[in-house]
C-alpha cells in the first residue's frame, strides 16, 4: 500500500490543468533562466522545440522555441526572429545574451508578444533541454505533485519499489555506481546485488554492456528472466529529454515475462521521479557535461572500456560516432583552451545536439553522432573564423575517422595526436587547418620511418649521411633521380644541370661512396633515407648542408665535366 506522500503515488495524479509559462520556469529555476522583461506567467505552454533557421517553424502553435543560434544575430535580425515566432504562434523564446543587449531584447519581447527568456550562460544548451523536458513531463504528466525533498529521496523511492514487487531495488548512475537501493525486510535479494550494495558498485558481467544498451535505448521497462543465480529483473532507463542520466534495476518476486498496466505505469513512475532527483544534482553541479564528460575521458583513455559508453553518452551504435580533435597554436593559456571548448560545443550543438566535449593533453576532442550525408568537414569550416576571433588564428582540427564502438575511440585519439603534430612540425609548408590520415599519410610514413632509423640506426645505409655531409650535391641528384625513376633528363631539368652532370654524380655516389642502388629495393631505401634527410618537417637528423643542396646557387654551379 502506498503513502499518501509517496513520490510514485503522487507522480501518478492526474492531469489537472494546462502547463504555463510560469510553471515552467518555476520548475527550471531562477537561476536557470530569466524573462526579459513583462511576460504573462498564465501564456500556455504546448513543449519545447529546438528552432533551426532551416528547418523553420514548428507546425505546432503554443511551442518554446530553443534558439542557441540566436546569440549570433544582430538586435534588427533578433527583432525578425521574435516578429516570426509571433506570427506562427511560439509561446516564448529561448536564447542566451549579454547584458548589454538585455534592454532591447526586454523591447522586442514587448512589440513581438513572444516572451523572451535569457538562458544562463553557464547552463549548456543540452542541460536546459533536459530541465525543460523533465519540467513538461513532472507538471503535465503529475500534475506538479511535489517531490520527496528529504535528504535521501533516492532511497525512499527504491524501498516503494522493493514494497510493490518484492524484490531488492537498485538505482544507478551512468558509471555504474548505486547511488541508492532498498533496504526493506523479506525483499527478495540475490548474490550480485549483495555484492553491489556491498561495493556500491555493480559488479562485472558479461551480459551487462548489452543489457545497459538495451536498457538506456527503450522507451520502457525492460523485464530479464532468471539467469542462472540471478534474479529475475526490471530494468528502466532514467532519462530527461534526450539526456540519459541512469537506470533502475527492480529484482520481482514475480517471474512473469510481461508487466501488468499498473506495474509499468508504477516503473515509468519511478524512472520520471529519479530523473527529477537526478536532474537536480546535475544542475547543482553545473549541468549534464559532467557525467558525459567523464564518460568520453574514459573512452579517449581507452581504459575501464565497458561497451555501453556509446548509449550512455547519446551515440547511435548503428552509424558510430565522429571524431574531431581541435589544438590551438603555439603555448595558449588555460582560458584559450577553455574558450575553444565552449565554442566548439556551442557550434557543433546546434546541428548534433548530441556532441560532448572535453579537453586532454590541450586537444580539445568533440565526439558527435555520424552522418553518412556529411562530411565532417562541412561543419568545422565555419567554425574555423570564429575560433580565429576568439582565441587567435591557427586553430588545427584533425578529423581522424569514425568509433563504429567505444573502445574505437582511443586508437582514433592518439591518430589524432599523430595527425596535429605532424601538421605542426610541418609548419607553413601545410597550409590545411582540416587535417585527415589521406592528406597526410606519406608524411606520418617518413615520420615513422624516421623513427624507426632512430632507434634502430643499424637499418639505415652508413654510406647515406657521408654522401650528405661531403658531396650534398650528389645527394640532391640522387634523391631527385631516384624521384624521377632513374629518368636522366628530367632529372637535369628539375636540378638546372647538364644531363652528363646528372650520370657523373650518380655514378660518383656508386663508385666513390658505395651508395646502393643496384636492385629496386636498395633505390627504394636509399630514396627513403635521402627523403627524411631532406625534409624539414621530419624529426629527423639531418645534415644542414644537404638541406641546402638544391637552392639556387647550388643547382647551377653543377659540374658538366662527365
Amino acid at each position: 500500500m502506498e503513502s499518501k506522500n509517496s513520490p510514485i503515488s503522487s507522480g501518478l495524479a492526474p492531469v489537472s490543468d494546462a502547463v504555463t509559462l510560469g510553471d515552467v520556469l518555476a520548475a527550471v529555476g531562477h537561476d536557470t533562466v530569466t524573462p526579459l522583461g513583462a511576460f504573462d506567467p498564465a501564456q500556455h505552454i504546448s513543449g519545447s522545440e529546438f528552432y533551426d533557421a532551416v528547418d523553420g517553424f514548428p507546425a505546432e502553435p503554443g511551442m518554446m522555441l530553443l534558439a542557441p543560434s540566436a546569440g549570433q544575430l544582430s538586435v534588427a535580425e533578433l527583432g525578425e526572429l521574435t516578429a516570426a515566432a509571433g506570427y506562427h504562434g511560439a509561446s516564448a523564446l529561448a536564447l542566451k545574451c549579454s547584458d548589454t543587449e538585455v534592454p532591447s531584447l526586454a523591447a522586442l519581447a514587448a512589440v513581438s508578444g513572444v516572451p523572451i527568456l535569457r538562458v544562463a550562460d553557464r547552463v549548456s544548451w543540452r542541460i536546459f533541454d533536459a530541465a525543460v523536458t523533465q519540467a513538461f513531463g513532472g507538471l503535465d504528466q503529475h500534475g506538479g505533485a511535489h517531490r520527496d525533498h528529504r535528504s535521501e529521496p533516492l532511497f525512499a523511492l527504491a524501498n516503494e519499489l522493493a514494497a510493490a514487487f518484492g524484490g531488492s531495488v537498485a538505482i544507478e548512475d551512468l558509471s555504474r555506481r548505486i547511488i541508492a537501493y532498498s533496504a526493506i525486510p523479506g525483499q527478495l535479494i540475490d548474490g550480485l546485488r549483495t555484492q553491489g550494495i556491498l561495493t556500491r558498485r555493480v559488479p562485472d558481467s558479461p551480459l551487462n554492456d548489452d543489457q545497459y544498451r538495451t536498457v538506456l535505448r527503450t522507451d520502457g521497462p525492460v523485464v530479464y528472466p532468471q539467469q542462472d543465480d540471478d534474479a529475475p529483473r526490471v530494468a528502466m532507463g532514467i532519462t530527461a529529454g534526450t539526456l540519459p542520466l541512469g537506470t533502475i534495476w527492480i529484482i520481482t518476486a514475480q517471474p512473469d515475462s510481461t508487466l501488468t498496466p499498473e506495474q509499468d505505469a508504477r516503473v515509468r513512475a519511478a524512472a520520471t521521479v529519479a530523473a527529477g532527483h537526478m536532474l537536480d544534482d546535475l544542475r547543482t553541479r553545473q549541468g549534464s557535461q559532467l557525467p558525459r564528460e567523464e564518460r568520453l575521458r574514459t573512452i579517449l583513455a581507452g581504459t575501464n572500456v565497458t561497451g555501453s559508453e556509446f548509449a550512455e553518452l547519446g551515440l547511435p551504435e548503428d552509424r558510430g560516432a565522429t571524431v574531431l580533435a581541435f589544438a590551438v597554436e603555439g603555448d595558449r593559456g588555460p582560458l584559450a583552451l577553455a574558450q575553444l571548448r565552449s565554442a566548439v560545443a556551442r557550434h557543433l550543438a546546434l546541428r548534433h545536439p548530441e556532441t560532448v566535449t572535453a579537453i586532454r593533453d590541450r586537444t580539445t576532442y568533440a565526439v558527435l553522432a555520424r552522418d553518412e550525408r556529411e562530411n565532417p568537414s562541412s561543419l568545422i569550416v565555419p567554425l574555423l573564423p570564429l575560433l580565429d576571433r576568439l582565441i587567435g588564428p591557427g586553430t588545427r582540427v584533425a578529423i581522424p575517422g569514425t568509433a563504429h564502438r567505444p573502445g574505437d575511440v582511443a586508437e582514433l585519439r592518439q591518430l589524432a595526436e599523430r595527425l596535429l603534430a605532424t601538421a605542426a612540425r610541418a609548419g607553413a609548408e601545410l597550409t590545411e587547418r582540416i587535417v585527415t590520415l589521406p592528406a597526410l599519410r606519406s608524411r606520418l610514413l617518413l615520420e615513422r620511418v624516421a623513427s624507426v632509423l632512430d632507434d634502430a640506426p643499424e637499418l639505415a645505409a652508413p654510406e647515406i649521411p657521408r654522401l650528405c655531409a661531403d658531396e650534398p650535391s650528389y645527394a640532391a641528384t640522387v634523391l631527385a633521380w631516384c624521384e624521377h625513376s632513374g629518368n636522366v633528363a628530367r632529372t637535369a631539368r628539375e636540378l638546372g644541370v647538364h644531363e652528363n652532370t646528372v650520370r657523373h654524380r650518380i655514378r660518383q655516389a656508386e663508385d666513390a661512396f658505395a651508395v646502393p642502388l643496384h636492385s629496386s629495393d636498395d633505390r627504394l631505401t636509399t630514396w627513403l633515407q635521402l627523403r627524411i634527410e631532406f625534409a624539414d618537417g621530419v624529426p629527423h637528423h639531418r645534415n644542414a648542408t644537404a638541406r641546402t643542396a638544391l637552392s639556387p646557387e647550388v643547382r647551377h654551379t653543377g659540374d658538366h665535366n662527365a
